[in-house]
């Protein structure tokens, strides 16, 4: 495939990209000329698929397996994609979890678990991708709309994805020493398998309600983002458009109160 694309050429790591956000940009970007590594954790059938229609698109893409809750596996992922591209330019850092739970549910396991996955391996990602990156290199790692929101039961959560803020806005002065910008997006409730959780955690109150109509009363647009919307706003960070911006996390959450 040729592409005239600002991305065309670049070298592109997306984690977690075997579905639902993840697959969405890797689909966009494969779109727009990149050459493209689909990491997975366990669903490797899903990648290989997901491999396999870009390159029949005429795409370059390839899959590689690793735990992003593992700092060893995250290092060595990064060289892997290196050592089959010849580089690295550009990192999305998607993989993460999910957890609802009452405060007296949560246990060591639990927050080990989400704290390992969806802040330190978004740290520990980063830094191997840096250490392969050239000047010029864009990072955008991922939070969540949750994470100024007060949900029933999401308390652990957030907390995760609250820490993302914080970790892009006091990289971006380092990393911008070697003109590496690092931003993050934070979704809203999105079409995605993840979504599926929330219903059952509505206040007591709400429980007769509608999910849909739910979703009408808590957002200005009414409704789920579609996983395209929210890369959308991930290849526009990955872009020279989005030249004068680092250390900043978007909010792509359809208005939400």
């Amino acid at each position: 495939m040729t592409s005239t694309s600002s991305l065309a050429g670049k070298r592109v790591l997306i984690t977690g990209g075997s579905s639902g956000i993840g697959a969405a940009v890797v689909r966009r970007l494969a779109a727009q000329g990149a050459t493209v590594a689909v990491n997975y954790r366990s669903d490797q059938e899903a990648a290989e698929a997901l491999v396999g229609e870009l390159r029949d698109s005429g795409c370059a893409a390839s899959a590689f397996p690793a735990d992003i809750g593992e700092r060893t596996q995250t290092h060595e992922l990064v060289g892997a994609v290196v050592s089959e591209f010849g580089g690295l330019d550009l990192l999305v850092s998607n993989a993460g979890i999910e957890h609802f739970g009452a405060l007296e549910t949560i246990t060591q396991a639990d927050f080990d678990r989400l704290f390992q996955t969806n802040v330190a391996g978004q740290l520990f990602i980063t830094q191997a991708a840096v250490a392969a990156m050239t000047d010029g290199g864009r990072i955008v790692l991922s939070s969540s709309v949750s994470a100024r929101l007060a949900v029933r039961q999401h308390a652990l959560y957030a907390a995760s994805k609250a820490a993302i803020p914080a970790m892009v806005r006091n990289l971006a002065p380092e990393l911008a020493e070697r003109n590496i910008a690092i931003n993050a997006v934070a979704p809203g409730a999105t079409a995605t398998r993840m979504a599926g959780y929330a219903p059952n955690y509505v206040h007591p109150a709400l429980a007769d309600v509608p999910f849909p109509a739910l979703m009408r009363s808590m957002s200005a647009l009414g409704r789920l983002a579609q996983p395209d919307e929210i890369a959308a706003t991930v290849t526009f960070l990955l872009s020279p458009e989005a030249s004068f911006i680092t250390g900043t996390t978007i909010e792509a959450d359809g208005g939400w109160n």
